[in-house]
């Protein structure tokens, strides 16, 4: 194979590292040492520590270690291991009261100070197999089950060098999830062979019994929230329980408007029931013309063309106009499951397909959120469902059941409409008005949603859903042909956010 040659070979041939702003002993022949001692002598170099020197003032110093820091360490410690907590930050320096110190495995236990970086080694083996170079230099990354093992030694004193049992629990539970039950099991063999040689045996048991307990072969002591939501009689996803506790605690603190309910009499009901009905499910892409879907929901005319799309706006409808639909509060606890699954048998009874009735089977997604995995619907909703009692009845309680029905996802299909009736009884159960999602809101009230599902943020969807609050409340709805008119003065029945706005009547 022939030599490089160029520019790039002549520039890297002619590189003086004598030159720069920080000098290397490690990197230098005897000739360019005996020079850089004469320029330390001279005062055109400082030393800034054993091996160290450069031309820049000893202010500049801790932000050239912290930018060179691998190169330094490199130098100064051949052979040696990042460690411990250091690895586990994937290289990143920490310490106590804001100084920076990195830990190290090398032959002996000893400290070294550099200007804004206080390197800890600690004895041990040298690098074994699995252990990875970084950046062609003689400074190595440990493997994972070492990087694991490591970090379940006991720490004493200022240092904290590992980062303890907890931690290394998130991490095996996070291995599991994003690659799967067999490499969790891989990693533990793995562990297992590299332990005795490390002489790590006690902290490999204690790995041993985390990894069963995660994968359910045997009672380990799981106490991180997502272990303990894995190992519950019901798995539930701890992640999105945070999420609800987190909503749940906004909703307390806010005081949120509840209008009141606008249709009194039966026929205004009848008719509030139908348009809450129609836009609920043109959400989710069941399309009629409004003066269709009136003549079969409320003129009793035959359905002839997509009879299935006719029955979601009828099952929406009956669960939105007759009381032991439209009053029913969420239960509290394992109740819940019967309650949902009743209400998602009789809404979507025409489709059969979807599985009226069942949990989901198959994950579900929608862009980029991938809702709770089908084995832990139940132990969620349970345990979301707990926190309802904890925010005040109403508007607040809505919201919450509303969401937590979203979140989780639980059936095939059929999901979105079933979440706002359950919020939609949560506020006839309390005479308030309940809550109409026009189309040209659509992608408010989706974004809304996402904004809180993905970033926490619960201040967007409050507002969105207190906005739309008021602006339904602001309708009659005795006279079915005015009120069509008036939403379409508005522009609800249409979708573009670019060419309209929505109206308040």
């Amino acid at each position: 194979m022939r030599a490089v040659t160029g520019p790039l070979h002549r520039k890297i041939a002619t590189a003086d590292p004598t030159q720069g702003p920080l000098v290397l002993y490690a990197e230098l022949n005897a000739a360019q040492k005996r020079a850089v001692q004469r320029a330390v002598a001279a005062g055109n170099l400082q030393r800034v520590s054993t091996g160290l020197a450069s031309p820049l003032p000893p202010a500049d110093w801790p932000s050239l270690i912290a930018r060179e820091r691998l190169r330094v360490l490199a130098a100064l410690f051949p052979g040696a291991l990042l460690s411990h907590r250091s690895a586990w930050l994937g290289g990143q320096p920490d310490g106590p009261t804001g100084s920076q110190v990195i830990h190290l495995t090398s032959g002996s236990k000893r400290s070294v100070q550099l200007p804004g970086l206080t390197v800890m080694l600690w004895k041990g083996p040298s690098p074994a197999a699995g252990d990875a170079p970084m950046l062609g230099r003689e400074l190595y990354f440990p493997s994972l089950p070492r990087l694991l093992l490591e970090n379940l030694q006991p720490t004493r004193g200022p240092w904290h060098r590992s980062v303890g049992r907890q931690a290394v629990e998130q991490r095996l539970i996070e291995t599991c999830d994003a690659r799967g039950e067999d490499a969790l099991s891989q990693l533990r063999e793995q562990a297992r062979s590299l332990a005795p040689a490390l002489g790590m045996e006690a902290q490999f048991a204690v790995l041993d019994e985390l990894v069963g307990g995660i994968l359910g072969t045997r009672d380990g002591h799981l106490t991180t929230p997502e272990g303990r939501a894995r190992t519950a009689p019901m798995p539930y996803d701890a992640q999105r329980m945070a999420l609800f506790e987190h909503l749940a605690a906004q909703l307390r603190a806010t005081s949120l408007a509840q209008p009141a309910a606008v249709a009194l009499s039966e026929t205004a009901r009848s008719h509030f029931a139908f348009l809450e009905s129609y836009f609920s499910n043109f959400i989710e892409g069941t399309e009629f013309d409004v003066q269709h879907a009136r003549a079969f929901v409320l003129q009793s005319q035959p359905i002839g063309e997509r009879p299935k799309d006719s029955h979601d706006i009828l099952g929406v409808y009956r669960q939105a106009l007759h009381p032991s639909w439209a009053l029913q509060t969420l239960a509290s606890g394992e109740p819940v499951l019967e309650q949902l699954r009743a209400r998602h048998a009789d809404q979507m009874q025409e489709r059969p397909e979807v599985g009226p009735g069942q949990f989901k089977l198959l994950a579900n997604r929608a862009g980029n959120t991938e809702f709770v995995s089908p084995d832990r619907v139940r132990g969620t909703l349970v345990q979301a469902s707990k926190l309802l009692p904890s925010v005040p009845p109403g508007t607040a309680r809505a919201l919450l059941a509303m969401f937590i029905v979203s979140e989780v996802h639980p059936f095939a299909d059929g999901n979105g409409r079933l979440a706002r009736l359950v919020m939609n009884s949560e506020l006839s159960a309390v005479g308030a008005c309940r809550v109409i999602v026009p189309t040209l809101f659509r992608e408010e009230y989706l974004d809304s949603l996402r904004a809180l599902s993905r970033q926490g943020n619960a201040t967007a969807f409050m507002a969105a859903m207190q906005k739309i609050h008021r602006w339904t409340a602001a309708f009659r709805f005795d006279d079915l042909d005015h009120t069509i008119a008036e939403l379409a003065r508005c522009n609800a029945f249409e979708r573009s956010l670019v060419q309209f706005k929505l109206l308040s009547p």
